[in-house]
């Protein structure tokens, strides 16, 4: 029998989620009736390779086995396991206690004898021979020397080659082969900056280019981002174009939104004019690249009324009550400036095919990192198709998913191929709330599938903590953000230039958004935090344990205003300690109860504490010790444990 098999996502319905070189461990329930030995195997292979290969599974307890194994490539792996009933290692194990009883072993050694000269006939090579000489030697063996007997039997080259040849023909093989997405690295640690193009100027009548806009790659760099997103770059609609704060009244100066895709110019395939050409754009990559830095785009499966589908396929559309193309809404809000499409239009095929061709054509264009705007309003087989298809093509190509909705719906997009997505993060604030909700996603079963991408801050979304809490405020979130997940990002330069207004009480809307209008940002700006996201971002590339999402460890602190927990990298030698002040205002402090065995400490034991923000260092003893954080000057240490030697 094998059942229980971890990880198993859905019956197998869909795949868990690595990078090269993570572990995969396997664990199941594995058991025979009667009282034979039973042994099992993990087997795993990378879509393509005829053959498995094998890794030998442990008893654990309690009948659950374990085995582990790590890919080596991106790509589509397969894994399953096998379990059977060994008849020579249940031989060795019943000869050893009729030894120790005193019982003759004549007949039993005739029958090892027998199982040695069958593994030779499914031998090959020299092993024919040994296994031969072995049969023959064992042969010669009296029944009344147990000492040789059981020496013989237990003895481990010949072990190896039973095992090596034993009978296969019996084993039981799980009744699925299970699927693993292997992702590229920067699917498991990455570091997004989000930029307009529009506004890389220094005059808001003045528009920045995507040349301009190359200008600041060095900017982002030098801060430690890994990856460029830019909102969609497409013409934009001048129907119903909206203004300046969202307003329906724009004037002939404003440039409208982005999302509002497709004018006279082109669609989702061509460049906003005032922004450049192809050929701008390759030179932007270009430059990103030299300074290790991905560009990302936005994809956004929606069009203008002046987009080009909406002339040439209006069945691709759904139409109003009075005959009218359906404009988007989120009841009471309304969105005249974009048309969704149809994914139930009865031309559905030539919809989705033409879709594709939009993720392959920038593909072409040297970009293989999507962030997707509001996945969950289209349909999932849309999206594992689509993901799919272009994984199949270009198994490094990587899809964020935008979804800010349930937390089933954002698993299933998960589930379906997205690699990475948005989550909670920016309403989670209070210690409790951070703690329930990164316990869920970092733990199995969510983390096999789920790779949560932190942002404090998005274009959309200025939560009343940024508001409020000033710049103690900013840096807490980005401490949490870039420590707590393994993929974090921020919305630029607003999140530097800590930009907290809202568009009015209660909003989460930024006063001037920039998805309305040309933004001139002080880059320079002595308060900026650039500095600061400069030393985290140092942080997160020098160490280990926070590029991964597993090994997340909160520990007790007796103050609800401060939240402590830990990273720890698979090999345990790189050991963190984050705590952060989630009061803005007011100095805290209290005593952090410190989980020692996760550092591997003794009780009692003395440990240096490195705080990687300031260099400074703290002794610190035993389990319990405390910690006062004052806003005004630093609302975190991120410390790198270390044992006194």
């Amino acid at each position: 029998m094998i059942e229980s098999v971890l990880p198993e996502i859905d019956d197998g319905r869909f795949p868990i989620a690595r990078t090269p070189g993570e572990l995969v461990t396997v664990s199941a329930d594995i058991f025979a009736d009667g009282h034979d030995v039973v042994d099992a195997a993990l087997q795993y292979r990378r879509d393509g390779d005829a053959d498995w290969q094998y890794e030998p599974m442990q008893l654990v307890t309690n009948d659950r086995w374990e085995a582990a194994f790590r890919p080596r490539n991106v790509g589509i792996y397969f894994y399953s396991l096998r379990g059977w009933v060994d008849r020579f290692k249940t031989w060795a194990r019943d000869l050893r206690k009729k030894a120790d009883a005193g019982q003759d072993l004549t007949l039993d050694l005739k029958t090892g004898s027998q199982f040695v000269a069958a593994a030779a006939k499914r031998a090959s090579g020299a092993d024919t021979q040994i296994l031969n000489a072995l049969s023959a030697r064992l042969r010669k063996i009296t029944g009344n020397d147990a000492a040789a007997a059981v020496a013989f039997s237990e003895d481990e080259d010949l072990l190896a080659l039973m095992s090596r040849y034993r009978e296969r023909t019996g084993d039981t093989v799980y009744q699925r082969e299970l699927v693993m997405r292997v992702d590229p690295a920067r699917a498991r640690y990455s570091t997004w900056y989000e930029m307009f193009p529009r506004s890389c100027t220094t005059s808001a009548e003045s528009p920045g280019t995507l040349r301009e806009c190359a200008e600041y790659v060095e900017y982002v760099a030098d801060m430690g981002f890994d990856v460029l997103y830019l909102p969609p770059i497409h013409p934009i609609g001048v129907t119903e174009r909206k203004g300046k704060n969202n307003s329906t009244t724009p004037t002939a100066a404003d440039p409208g939104s982005p999302w509002a895709i497709g004018s006279k110019d082109g669609g989702h395939k061509a460049i906003n004019p005032e922004l450049g050409t192809l050929a701008d754009l390759r030179a932007l990559r270009e430059k990103a690249e030299l300074h290790g830095v991905e560009l990302a785009l936005d994809i956004a499966f929606q069009c203008s009324p002046d987009h080009p589908y909406v002339k040439e396929h209006r069945e691709w559309f759904r139409s109003r009550a009075d005959g009218s193309v359906q404009y988007a809404e989120n009841p009471p809000k309304k969105y005249q400036d974009i048309y969704p499409l149809d994914f139930e239009t009865s031309n559905y095929a030539a919809l989705a095919e033409e879709l594709r061709s939009v993720i392959f054509f920038w593909v072409s264009q040297g970009i293989k990192i999507f962030r997707v705007d509001n996945p969950h309003t289209k349909p999932f087989p849309f999206w594992e198709w689509l993901i799919g298809e272009t994984q199949r093509k270009y198994p490094d190509a990587i899809f964020l998913a935008e979804a800010f909705t349930r937390p089933k719906v954002m698993y299933r997009l998960a589930k379906l191929g997205f690699t990475q997505s948005y989550t909670y993060f920016a309403w989670k604030n209070t210690k409790a709330d951070l703690t329930e909700y990164f316990t869920e996603i970092s733990e199995p079963p969510v983390s096999e599938f789920f790779r949560p991408n932190l942002w404090p801050n998005t274009p959309d979304i200025l939560n009343e903590y940024l508001q409020k809490g000033g710049r103690p405020a900013f840096i807490a979130r980005l401490v949490l953000a870039a420590t707590l997940g393994a993929n974090y990002g921020i919305y630029g330069p607003a999140f530097e230039l800590m930009e907290n207004v809202p568009l009015r009480e209660g909003s989460e809307e930024y006063l001037d958004s920039e998805k309305y209008q040309v933004r001139v940002w002080n880059r320079n700006d002595p308060k900026s935090l650039k500095g600061l996201i400069r030393r985290v971002n140092s942080i997160r590339r020098d160490h280990v344990a926070l590029q991964h999402n597993n090994g997340l460890k909160f520990h007790t602190t007796d103050n609800p205003m401060l939240i402590a927990y830990s990273k720890i990298s698979e090999d345990r030698g790189d050991k963190i300690l984050v705590i952060v002040n989630l009061d803005p205002v007011n100095r805290q402090m209290g005593w952090v109860d410190v989980v020692l065995k996760e550092f591997r400490l003794a009780a009692g034991e003395s440990y240096e504490m490195n705080d990687l923000l300031t260099d400074k260092k703290y002794i610190w003893q035993g389990t319990r010790n405390y910690v006062e954080l004052n806003p005004a000057v630093l609302p975190a240490h991120i410390f790198r444990v270390e044992p006194l030697r």
